[in-house]
């Protein structure tokens, strides 16, 4: 008995302790950095000025000096300075530009030898930002070369019910595909809502990363058939330090390969996607109309991929896609994710071939191509995937097309947006 109490005495303490270490959901100190401008958009040469506050506990520092730079995004900074602000608020004027395009702003302040950080990124004229990616001739003939054999090879499916993952409503399966290229073979979870009747389908490829995935039946809940998948060609199965293994022997994979076009590590992947969509679309319960892509970053750049190549999808979803206008940084202005290109890299990147493989698989070029609606999200704060390269896409889709800008945030996405999103995709598939 007495083991017993000692034992939950124990626990508590652990818990109480735990408790009282978790991590501070604010920051001590706050580097408020306001745009003139609300909505963080600017006219090309048109002067753009930041006001900036250090609060402790949401109160003005007196007589705190600040370190501040700014300059084109991802860019080396024009300008570099530090200021004394006597009440702890100034306003700090970071020029513009002449093209259209997004300059930065960083701020940061030492408080009892603690450093805290912020930052803003203003667009100049975004609707007018073009790619500097070049679209090649042949392009539609390489793809659509590409699609039809991969569309001869069977998708020799395996399918498997998994209890475990599986709930009330959604029924969840581990998926193998043949990708149709080489012998390389994609998994993913399928879940299927355990009603009868006909139902769109939704296809989520992933975002960047050698990692396992779990399945996720929020869209099955809504009324989807739905399909998330690795690209890698490994198995959710494995243990996960099995897993932390193969993953570290990758590699950057992103950049496999890449000059050559047809060995790109990309190619099957782009395939992959195709052939996961015309596999929902074979699926005896799909709805025979409704065939819709989600996905975020990597996953962004994949369902404009897939919604480009691939006829049978029927409405799109990408927040902040990559691999959006790569070839920027050889243009003096910032490129889009893995930042192929990009200064520190150019020296063994930026060759003739692997510049040229880059434009047959930058998403630009896909976006040139999309036929169906689409909604598109993304932040100017974004280092990952720059808004520079998002926009360079977004603008050259004709396309029924609609964009929700959140300008604070970063790699990622408010619920909010979330929300419209679903809404939209529900929208585009008769569900609403």
């Amino acid at each position: 008995m007495i083991k017993k109490i000692l034992l939950l005495v124990f626990v508590t303490l652990q818990v109480s302790v735990f408790a009282q270490n978790s991590p501070a959901p604010i920051k001590l100190i706050d580097v408020v950095l306001s745009p003139a401008h609300a909505d963080w958009n600017y006219k090309t040469g048109e002067k753009a000025e930041v006001a900036v506050r250090i609060l402790r506990f949401g109160v003005p520092i007196p007589d705190v000096e600040i370190s501040y730079s700014y300059g084109p995004e991802l860019m080396e900074p024009e300008k570099k300075e530090t200021r004394l602000l006597k009440d702890g608020t100034g306003k700090i004027n970071m020029g513009t530009t002449k093209v259209p395009g997004f300059r930065e702003l960083k701020v940061s302040v030492k408080v009892d030898g603690h450093t805290y950080a912020n930052q803003v990124k203003l667009a100049f004229s975004p609707d007018a930002i073009q790619p500097t990616v070049e679209n090649p001739e042949d392009f539609d003939a390489f793809w659509g070369e590409a699609v039809a054999n991969a569309r001869q090879i069977d998708f020799e499916a395996q399918l498997e019910l998994m209890p475990e993952y599986s709930t009330e409503t959604v029924n969840v399966y581990l998926l193998s595909l043949n990708a149709g290229i080489g012998k390389k073979r994609i998994f993913g979870y399928l879940c299927k809502p355990k009603g009868e009747g006909k139902y769109p389908v939704l296809f989520s490829p992933p975002g960047a990363g050698v990692k396992p995935i779990k399945p996720y039946t929020g869209f099955a809940d809504l009324g989807f058939i739905s399909l998330s998948i690795e690209i890698h060609g490994i198995s959710p199965l494995m243990d996960s330090e099995s897993y932390k293994q193969v993953s570290n022997a990758f590699g950057d994979y992103m950049f496999s390969k890449m000059d050559s076009r047809d060995g790109y590590y990309y190619k099957a992947v782009y395939l992959g996607c195709v052939r996961a969509v015309d596999y929902l679309c074979s699926l005896p319960e799909f709805d025979g109309q409704h065939a819709v892509v989600t996905g975020g970053s990597q996953g962004g750049a994949l369902t404009i991929v897939t919604a480009a190549l691939n006829e049978k999808v029927s409405a799109l979803s990408a927040f902040y896609p990559a691999l959006c206008d790569m070839t920027g940084y050889l243009h003096g202005r910032a490129g889009g994710w893995p930042h192929v290109f990009r200064s520190d890299k150019q020296e063994y990147m930026a060759t003739p071939a692997k510049i040229k493989t880059a434009a047959y698989y930058d998403v630009v070029n896909f976006a040139r191509r999309i036929r169906v609606p689409g909604f598109y999200s993304t932040g100017y704060n974004d280092h990952t995937c720059c808004p520079t390269s998002v926009f360079s896409a977004f603008n050259v889709i004709s396309a029924p097309k609609e964009i929700v800008i959140t300008p604070n945030s970063g790699h990622w996405r408010f619920g909010e947006t979330n929300e419209k999103s679903l809404q939209f995709l529900k929208e585009q598939a008769g569900m609403e």
